[in-house]
C-alpha cells in the first residue's frame, strides 16, 4: 500500500461520512476539494488565458485594443463590492447584447439544419420517430392554441415523447453516478485493503 492509495482512501471516506450525516471529515474533503481545485484553476487560467490574450497582446505586441475587453472582464472583480457593483453589471449587459445578436445565426445553425438533418429523409423507423417527437413536442410548446380535442392529443403524444427523454436522461445519470460509486468501492476493496484482486 502506498502513501497516495492511503490518502485517496482517506479522502473518499470523508466523502462517504456523508451518507451518515455531516460531520467534520465531509467539512474537511469539501474543502480540501475546492481549495485544491482553485489553486490548480487559477495557475492554469493565468497560464492559458491572461497570459496569451491579456498580457502577450497588450505588453508586447502593444495591440492597446485589447484594453477594452481587459477592462470590461475585470469590471466583473466589483461584484464583490457593496459600493462598486454596479460596475459589473456593464460586463453582463455587453455579454447580453453579443449573445443576443448571435441568436438569429445560432437558431439557423444550431436548431434548424440539425432538425432538418436528423428528420430528413424519412426512410426508417428512427427518422419517423424523431420527425414525429419533434412536432409533437414543438406543438405542445406552442401556447397560442388550447390543448383541447385534437389537437390536445397530438400534443399529449408530444409529452409522453418528453417524459421518454427525460426518463432516459436521468437513467443514464443515475448509471454514471454507479459506475463512480463501483469505481470507488473497486478501489477501497481492491487497491486500498486488498480484499479483491
Amino acid at each position: 500500500m502506498t502513501l497516495s492509495n492511503f490518502v485517496a482512501a482517506f479522502l473518499t471516506l470523508c466523502i462517504f461520512s456523508f451518507l451518515y450525516k455531516e460531520n467534520p471529515f465531509y467539512r474537511f474533503g469539501e474543502h480540501l476539494l475546492v481549495g485544491v481545485s482553485m489553486g490548480y484553476a487559477i495557475p492554469l487560467i493565468y497560464d492559458t488565458v491572461f497570459i496569451p490574450y491579456v498580457y502577450r497582446p497588450i505588453f508586447l505586441d502593444h495591440n492597446y485594443i485589447i484594453i477594452i475587453p481587459a477592462v470590461l472582464g475585470f469590471l466583473y472583480v466589483f461584484r464583490y463590492s457593496k459600493n462598486l457593483s454596479w460596475l459589473a453589471r456593464y460586463p453582463i449587459v455587453f455579454g447580453m447584447g453579443i449573445v443576443g445578436m448571435s441568436v438569429p445565426m445560432s437558431m439557423h445553425s444550431q436548431v434548424l439544419v440539425q432538425m432538418k438533418t436528423a428528420m430528413l429523409p424519412l426512410d426508417n423507423i428512427n427518422t419517423i420517430l424523431i420527425f414525429i417527437g419533434t412536432v409533437t413536442i414543438l406543438l405542445y410548446f406552442f401556447f397560442s392554441k388550447a390543448h383541447k380535442g385534437a389537437y390536445g392529443k397530438v400534443t399529449n403524444i408530444g409529452v409522453w415523447f418528453m417524459m421518454i427523454g427525460f426518463g432516459a436522461s436521468f437513467g443514464y445519470t443515475v448509471m454514471a453516478r454507479i459506475s463512480l460509486l463501483i469505481g470507488r468501492i473497486q478501489f477501497l476493496l481492491g487497491d486500498f485493503l486488498g480484499l479483491i484482486k
